[in-house]
């Protein structure tokens, strides 16, 4: 990189999988003062272009191809449409890696072209280039879904005084451990999991599917790398207890002493499944940040009980409260989650946001000089957090703010339900709720299913809780990282345009939400 041109502020970029090449990639151009930022090889073409359009890497570092269920993809094509679009890249290294015949002259650009066999090589000791403490490190992105993203800029200092914090402190996590998180290049917490190498962990990464080729793949893993520290997402556990999955019974989780979940709410009932079904003594620990952060607001503690239904605690040194309407601190109380205070690792500002203008109306609109993070909350009485959802996507019928995370929880207790969606319809003067589900196969949304789904939703919240409309859907949209688009969804229930559907997976599925007969009365 270095013979490359690379040094203090240009940009590398990734369209790589979660493999050592992308770690070793990023490595290397932040020990040269370079600021680092990878998309994941299942962002749409625009997707990509929308991101590293706007930051003009000088180097590109892709993959030729990736692997997913059991699929050799080919990216070449994709490939091609991304470089006619990136003017300013000087340099492409083209990681052949599910596609081994791949061949610098089947990428046309104006840049230099090699293969990362040609390119890479091991040196010798580490040589690093001192940058300032506030010296951006990473450019991460924002979901997109309401028009570009924005390209959130990361410090050197202040990302790893907090990693090394959550990781060390909060995680327990020492040299001796063995560390693994399910996720893509183009979610937060690959950057969380690669500084895990700061405090002299061993990394296992993965690429490909969570369920492939059956259900406790990724608990295979556990036994046979050794595992101590596992993380996934809350989606990922459900899913697992509804695939019948029982991994106490099944695998020896010798090494296993946490299990992290992050982006979303963690269910109850996932609790009692971790406990009953993985293993009695290890620590469970629902986190919850975000990509604005880099990092966490609540996290776990391992000298702490652990509630169910709640993240154990406050990030260290991060002054965590939720305000009501008033900007006044409440507990037990459903709120506004917000940072009362500076911490290190808020963002050095957006990329091209000059004056700081859209960087302060992100985040600090809501309470003059305030972090709101959008994120609607409650504190408990021995000082946990309880996530209700977003406050975007917050429920208001008959005036009565609601969560959809609230009536998520309820409707995973329904066997029937592989997962469901949240949002509210302007109805005659008001807002009505109206849950989509997706269900089980050769399963039908008859009126026994309709009323069971509505008791259970009445049983454990209120009557505002239960949906006023119930329709069932084959497919419910999320962000590439596997987050629920409540927003999206409500715009095509409205006939309203969605913005940037490259940052969806399945874009496809928000066609299943439009001009519904159901909804029409």
């Amino acid at each position: 990189l270095r013979e490359a041109g690379v040094g203090v502020g240009d940009r590398v970029a990734a369209f790589m999988p979660n493999t050592w090449q992308t770690v070793v990639g990023m490595l290397a151009a932040t020990g040269l003062g370079a600021t680092w930022s990878s998309c994941s090889p299942d962002f749409g073409t625009q997707g990509v272009i929308d991101r590293f359009g706007q930051i003009e890497p000088k180097v590109l570092i892709a993959a030729a191809g990736y692997r997913y269920a059991g699929k050799n993809l080919d990216l070449t094509a994709k490939l091609g449409e991304i470089l006619e679009r990136l003017p300013s890249l000087e340099q492409l290294v083209v990681v052949p890696y599910s596609q081994p015949e791949a061949k610098p002259a089947d990428f046309s650009t104006q840049a230099r072209v090699a293969l990362w066999q040609d390119f890479y090589r091991p040196g010798g000791e580490p040589e690093f280039t001192a940058v300032p403490f506030d010296q951006p490190l990473y450019i991460l992105y924002s979901s997109g879904t309401t028009g570009v993203p924005k390209c959130i800029v990361h410090g050197v200092g202040g990302t790893l005084l907090q990693h090394v914090k959550e990781l060390g402190l909060h995680t327990d996590l020492t040299a001796n451990d063995c560390l693994f998180y399910y996720t893509t290049c183009g979610w937060m917490m690959w950057n969380w999991l690669v500084s895990g190498l700061a405090l002299g962990a061993t990394l296992v990464l993965f690429d490909g599917s969570p369920f492939h080729p059956g259900p406790e793949r990724l608990i295979e893993l556990i036994d046979a790398e050794g595992i101590s520290i596992f993380g996934t997402s809350a989606k990922y556990l459900a899913a697992l207890e509804k695939a019948g999955a029982k991994p106490r019974e099944t695998h020896k989780l010798q090494r296993l002493k946490a299990l992290l979940s992050t982006g979303s709410p963690l269910a109850h009932e996932s609790f009692d499944f971790v406990y009953r079904d993985f293993k009695t003594d290890l620590c469970l620990s629902s986190i919850s940040g975000g990509t604005d952060i880099v990092s966490c607001f609540a996290l776990g503690n391992p000298v702490l009980p652990v509630w169910r239904g709640e993240l154990q605690c406050k990030g260290l040194g991060m002054d965590v409260q939720v305000w009501n309407d008033s900007g006044q601190p409440v507990t037990g109380e459903k709120g506004e989650l917000v940072c009362a205070r500076h911490f290190p690792s808020m963002p050095l500002g957006f990329w091209n946001d000059e004056g700081g203008e859209k960087f302060r109306a992100a985040y600090f609109a809501t309470f003059p000089g305030v972090w709101a993070h959008g994120d609607y909350a409650e504190e408990t009485a021995h000082g946990g957090l309880v996530i209700h959802g977003r406050s975007d996507a917050v429920l208001n019928p008959g005036g009565v703010r609601i969560g959809t995370a609230e009536i998520y929880r309820q409707v995973e207790k329904v066997p029937q339900v592989l997962e469901s969606i949240a949002i509210g319809q302007d109805w005659a003067g008001d807002v009505r709720v109206v849950l989509f589900v997706r269900l089980r196969e050769g399963v039908v949304l008859d009126e026994a299913l309709e009323s069971e789904i509505r008791q259970v939703i009445q049983a454990n919240t209120t009557t505002r809780h239960v949906p006023a409309k119930i329709v069932a859907v084959a497919d419910i949209p999320r962000t590439i990282s596997g987050k629920l688009v409540e927003l999206a969804v409500r715009n095509v229930v409205h006939g309203r345009p969605v913005k940037n559907t490259d940052a969806l997976a399945n874009p496809q599925a928000l066609e299943l939400f439009r001009d519904l007969p159901q909804l029409r009365q």
